[in-house]
């Protein structure tokens, strides 16, 4: 059943992103709802039965907008090729509705709780996988979208996604908040360098998918679990923390490559006013991310309390998981490559 629903989602993810009609590119998206549910719910916990009711009502409204904005195009220029969206209303409904689907504010809230009531393997998909058919839509239509709503979209994202994830303790939570902090920054660049918040993307999967493969392995879900973790497998560790520090964007590691490009893209642009806002934002999620390193690899627990120690594993780490944090903390250097590739 798990491989008919993984390849349900490689299913509906090519479809959406391959299709030039908008029937085509729904129904991608409606594959793709259906196929994550059943492995949001696995666990029969009730916090993933809500996790994934909360996922499919979302998703279900967001795909009917998707539906209804194609329509409403079609209705007054007779188009329904995707990058033909021309029409003012259906533009506003289809902004609406990808922000929906992704999670940018103010359609956000649903995102920390499914993630919340997931697996970390689910979440990593919700995370990664399940963003590329939005984002792709995103891409296509991006020379008809409103700049203006777009910019506020994406600095409000990157506010909330900072300021919400100061206080949390659960792990998923936190990364929630950063995958609505990170989505801020690739909607920004959008109207004016699509190919840009493309590259912002894929960096933000590669990260991403190396923090939560890392998670999964030593079995952390709390940030104080994640106290205890650093004798199960120091390496790792330490891997973990600067992972965890690239996707804060911290020079010289790999996620800082996007987010300078993007500042430089604005300032050419002359939107120098978002671009201070929303580096000055990000400072915000830098400090949990200090807070995810810190608790992962620099603090040692308290004494006063009887912690329980995990046991040193000698099991070899995973060799995707070694190649994955290893392209996170250290494509900076072959930037003019990559800026040449995309």
């Amino acid at each position: 059943a798990k491989l008919i629903f993984t390849i349900s989602l490689l299913l509906g993810t090519t479809i959406t992103i391959s299709s030039n009609h908008w029937i085509m590119a729904w129904a991608g998206l409606e594959i793709n709802t259906l196929a994550i549910l059943p492995l949001i719910s696995k666990s029969h916990h009730p916090r993933s039965i809500e996790a994934a009711t909360k996922y499919f009502i979302t998703q279900a409204t967001a795909s009917a907008l998707v539906l209804f904005s194609s329509m409403t195009n079609a209705w007054y220029t007779g188009q329904w090729d995707i990058t033909q969206l021309t029409h003012p209303t259906s533009c506003l409904i289809l902004t609406s509705a990808l922000a929906m689907k992704l999670g940018l504010v103010p359609f956000h809230f649903w995102f920390p709780e499914v993630l919340q009531g997931s697996q970390l393997t689910t979440g990593l998909l919700l995370s990664t996988v399940m963003k590329l058919p939005p984002v792709s839509l995103l891409f296509m239509t991006s020379h008809s979208l409103n700049p203006t709503l777009l910019t506020c979209m994406a600095i409000l994202s990157t506010a909330l996604g900072g300021w919400m994830g100061l206080n949390q303790t659960q792990i998923r939570k936190i990364l929630a908040f950063s995958s609505i902090s990170h989505l801020g920054w690739m909607t920004i660049i959008i109207s004016y360098n699509p190919k840009l918040t493309l590259l912002n993307f894929y960096l933000y999967m590669l990260m991403t998918t190396a923090v939560f493969l890392t998670l999964n392995t030593i079995k952390a879900s709390k940030l104080p679990t994640l106290t205890t973790t650093w004798t199960k497998s120091p390496a790792l560790n330490a891997m973990l923390l600067l992972t965890l520090l690239s996707l804060a964007g911290l020079p010289p590691l790999t996620g800082f490559l996007p987010k300078w490009l993007i500042i430089q893209e604005l300032t050419k642009q002359g939107m120098t006013t978002a671009a201070v806002s929303i580096s000055l934002l990000s400072l915000l999620g830098l400090f949990f991310y200090l807070r995810l390193a810190y608790c992962s690899t620099i603090t040692l627990p308290p004494h006063t309390t009887n912690h329980i120690k995990q046991w040193h594993t000698n099991k070899p780490t995973h060799s995707s998981i070694a190649l994955l944090t290893t392209m996170s903390t250290a494509l900076l250097p072959i930037s003019p490559l990559i800026t040449t590739i995309i």
